[in-house]
């Protein structure tokens, strides 16, 4: 992490305790104080995109199939129309993968740049449970003395009014992770039906409501600095040119009060402290770069605020790097960014490839274990195989399998239903049948496909045995 070479050692100690947890090891309540100013503004609109994207997206269907869905239950994922079944771990693994290395690169130029903007933990904390508490409790100060205040019949509506909202709020969330779950359709049987048809369903909203509710009017702040491995991890991905909130302790320091009739400090930071005072995870970005700043911009417009009122320019607190603080230098594309880039266009070049290639269905054909060839009167030889053919997509496969070459037929054992719903599979045996003039070897390689109507599914390979000549 960058520290601020310019602090004095006894103001370093904040890096040897948890600034969410007292001395005495209790909890450390923040009351921020409610955040407003240009970055604030622009926050706010992109938090009403995310929200309208978060809960647009489950009503939005391609080729009749949620646009997103991530089904952990079943094994089931659809990622912009894309399906990923059981059948491709692989596919699922090499896309995390990738994701991961995507946030690793974000995190080296941008830092965290997705936590103050769009992470859904920030954005309904900051943007819903946050405004909520400002409208029903008042501002920070406000809301200390409320809650040091003895339960008289104000407290008592005022709390009782925030955590209702907060209840219902947080089963409204609950619902929506539903949505992403199992889809819209799914939610619409739980909302129309009896409950008692879907008690496991219903038990699950309520249990995730309580984790949400316990998550946003309890937790809080240290989701993000407790809970969460990302910004642990920021210390090790991030380095001297990478962008973050950041003090530019080159022109604040030193700090110093302005009084009238006294000249101007040497630095521009005033210790006014209102960096701190705004700060939802209540550290003091003047100390440099640390764990618990999430990137939300709060301290940026109060230090404007402050450089505007005593006539000082604006941007002492910025979206900076250190490199640019100290060398006024600014070098986004590094060697470390171009090894990430590198890896990651490899990774999604492999990904595009395998999507591209891949087959509606997966088709698996052996030979009968113990079986051997059999010679039939009318001059053929028939091998006896089992079958297994997995539907690789969402929607219902009625496949039939052909023999390409060398001339011959299917003779399937009993009638298997070879209609496969989304994700299904269907498994059976069959003899093949070939005329013993059509086999130049005992071991001959059969070439066979599999098709819905006229539309070729797949191709694949097995191995016929015949006697020797």
């Amino acid at each position: 992490m960058m520290i601020n070479p310019h602090i004095s050692p006894p103001d370093k100690s904040f890096r040897d305790h948890f600034n969410g947890v007292t001395e005495d090891g209790k909890r450390n309540w923040f009351y921020p104080q409610k955040p407003k100013g240009n970055w604030h503004n622009r926050r706010v609109w992109f938090s009403v995109l995310i929200l309208t994207l978060l809960f647009l997206t489950p009503f939005l269907k391609y080729n009749g199939q949620p646009l997103l869905l991530f089904n952990v239950l079943e094994r089931k994922f659809i990622i912009f129309g894309i399906f990923i079944g059981p059948q491709d771990y692989w596919l699922f693994g090499l896309t995390m993968l990738s994701f991961m290395v995507f946030i690793v690169l974000f995190t080296t130029i941008f830092g965290r740049l997705w936590c103050g903007w769009a992470c859904p933990q920030t954005v309904f904390m900051e943007m819903v449970f946050r405004k909520i508490e400002y409208a029903i409790e008042g501002d920070a100060g406000k809301q200390k003395l409320l809650n040091k205040a003895s339960w008289t019949t104000d407290k008592i509506l005022k709390k009782g009014i925030k955590y209702t909202v907060f209840l219902f709020v947080s089963f409204l969330i609950a619902n929506l992770l539903l949505t992403y779950v199992l889809g819209i359709d799914e939610l619409a049987k739980i909302i129309r039906e009896p409950i008692e048809n879907h008690i496991p369903l219903f038990s699950g909203i309520l249990s995730f409501t309580a984790v949400f509710y316990f998550n946003f009017a309890w937790l809080r702040d240290q989701a993000c600095t407790v809970v969460c491995p990302y910004g642990r991890l920021q210390g090790v991905l991030m380095d001297r040119n990478s962008i973050v909130v950041a003090y530019d302790y080159e022109r604040g320091e030193p700090r110093g009060k302005i009084h009238k009739g006294q000249d101007r400090p040497e630095g521009d930071c005033v210790s006014c402290h209102q960096c701190v005072a705004v700060c939802p995870t209540g550290i003091d970005i003047r100390n440099g770069m640390q764990m618990e700043c999430v990137n939300c911009t709060a301290c940026i417009d109060a230090c404007d605020s402050i450089m505007d009122k005593v006539g000082f320019a604006p941007g002492l607190i910025r979206y900076t790097s250190e490199n640019a603080i100290v060398n006024k230098t600014n070098k986004l594309i590094t060697n470390r960014v171009i090894g990430y880039i590198a890896v990651l266009i490899l990774l999604w070049s492999g990904l595009g490839f395998m999507l591209i290639s891949r087959t509606d269905t997966q088709t698996t054909l052996f030979r009968a274990p113990g079986t051997q060839y059999i010679e039939n009167k009318d001059g053929t030889i028939s091998n006896l195989y089992t079958f297994k053919i997995f539907n690789k997509t969402n929607q219902i496969v009625k496949p039939t399998i052909h023999l390409n070459s060398p001339q011959g037929k299917l003779i399937f054992a009993g009638t298997p239903d070879l209609t496969l719903d989304g994700a299904g599979m269907s498994q059976g045996t069959v003899f093949i049948i070939i005329p013993k003039s059509a086999l130049t070897s005992r071991k001959t390689k059969l070439k066979l496909s599999v098709y819905q109507g006229k539309e070729k599914l797949e191709s694949f390979e097995t191995t016929f045995m015949a006697p020797e000549d």
